[in-house]
């Protein structure tokens, strides 16, 4: 069964289970490019705040791009899988081109989607971070680093899907976790929803023209 029939339907599942949160000052939400900014901007619509994006890539292992070994966020967030990289034997050299490659294309990314625009001032904010699920959770915990970094009051990671053990993980982390449904049997996150298009720049770009942020300096 396919709980969401797209990002628009999660974010506004995802508003419902925040709206404890509507109204509030110093409220900031963000959403990681480009799957998440789709459903944070239905979160940041419902709940009066002001929306940006946090650009994350993943670092994928060579030959498997698909499976994470870490991954880098705005701001100078990083993390890597230690435990994956002593299984696979993957050294600094194996890491070094993938992570070049990749902030190649995170500066790429920011220059579109926040030209000259700074990054947004979180310090003693409550920052909502907002993807449209978690797998690994990989580039949440790279979010999540470059988020500290601002010095936020409470950091919210609010996902529409996520398997337990990611969620418990990214627990530790954070002042709270939302997340409407938590299958033992995950499998992926596109396999949750009816409609799971790829997110285009436009559409990012879109999002924040229409949000409270999209014309701030």
């Amino acid at each position: 069964m396919k709980a969401f029939q797209n990002r628009q339907d999660a974010g506004r599942v995802l508003a419902e289970a925040l709206k404890s949160y509507a109204g509030q000052k110093n409220l900031y939400v963000l959403g990681l490019p480009r799957g998440g900014v789709p459903v944070a901007k239905e979160v940041a619509r419902a709940l009066q705040a002001p929306l940006d994006v946090l650009v994350v890539r993943k670092l994928g292992v060579p030959g498997h791009l698909e499976l994470a070994m870490g991954a880098i966020a705005s701001g100078g967030g990083r993390v890597l899988n230690q435990e994956l990289l002593r299984r696979l034997r993957l050294s600094p050299s194996d890491i070094e081109p993938v992570e070049e490659r990749e902030c190649q294309e995170l500066s790429r990314r920011e220059q579109v989607y926040r030209g000259h625009r700074p990054f947004p001032d979180l310090k003693g904010k409550t920052v909502i971070v907002v993807d449209d699920g978690l797998a690994t959770g990989a580039t949440m915990k790279a979010a999540l680093a470059a988020v500290e970094k601002g010095n936020p009051a409470r950091v919210v990671v609010a996902v529409p899907v996520a398997p337990p053990e990611t969620l418990e993980e990214i627990k530790s982390l954070v002042n709270q976790v939302v997340c409407p449904l938590v299958p033992t049997d995950f499998g992926a996150v596109g396999e949750w929803y009816q409609d799971f298009p790829q997110t285009s720049d436009e559409e990012v770009l879109a999002a924040l023209a229409q949000s409270d942020h999209g014309q701030q300096p």
